[in-house]
């Protein structure tokens, strides 16, 4: 979730760089279109992690199109929507805890197939949203979020890949449950970081209005 545009970014009107608005156009896609999958792939295989990283596709889809939607706006909206991505995320992270706890009260193993090949498929996707979006990855709160966003799925893709190991090892639904937990704890990391920068930036356009 975030960068500079290369040369330096402005945080005045009308200064965006078109490569970060075309990279946020191709990542708004890739997320609505892997949303679908993960959904279908978690529901068929029964995984919690896959679940859970289908609602935060579906989240990052979103947030993108907010994203879109301030892009041209000025600091002070910008980081009014960063605001509302990083509280978004955070109950993302809450959502994904409960939905973790529900399942290891089921206690029904997901079928370790097809939750591998979604979550390498889901890794294709977020590695390439996340090359497009890296030269932005340093810039006001907004930016930012993009990048996180980016970043921590592609991190989630690789661990979910694992706990498809873990549970065609072990018969086990405890590696999906785990890695399903540790979801949320990226959601809730990356969602106080955007929270304070945004907090952080809100502050300083009140203390002087005539930059907003």
């Amino acid at each position: 979730m975030s960068a500079c545009c290369s040369g330096g970014c402005s945080s005045q009107k009308g200064s965006v760089d078109p490569r970060f608005r075309r990279a946020l156009w191709i990542a708004l896609v890739v997320n609505a279109a892997m949303f679908g999958v993960e959904v279908f792939g978690g529901l068929r295989a029964g995984s919690v992690s896959l679940l859970a990283d289908a609602v935060d596709f579906a989240g990052d889809a979103a947030n993108y199109a907010l994203s879109l939607a301030v892009l041209s706006m000025g600091m002070l909206w910008r980081s009014r929507a960063a605001l509302v991505k990083g509280l978004s995320m955070g109950a993302y992270g809450v959502f994904v805890l409960g939905k973790t706890a529900w399942a290891a009260l089921a206690g029904v193993p997901p079928e370790p197939f097809t939750m591998g090949a979604i979550a390498m498929l889901a890794l294709v996707a977020n590695v390439s949203v996340a090359l497009l979006l890296y030269a932005h990855r340093e810039g006001d709160a907004n930016m930012r979020s993009v990048w996180l966003c980016s970043r921590n799925d592609a991190i989630v893709n690789v661990a979910i890949g694992v706990a498809a190991l873990g549970v065609f090892g072990s018969g086990s639904a405890w590696p999906d449950l785990v890695v399903a937990v540790a979801i949320a704890g990226l959601a809730l990391s990356a969602a106080v970081s955007v929270v304070r920068q945004a907090r952080g930036e809100l502050a300083s356009h009140a203390a002087h209005p005539h930059h907003a």
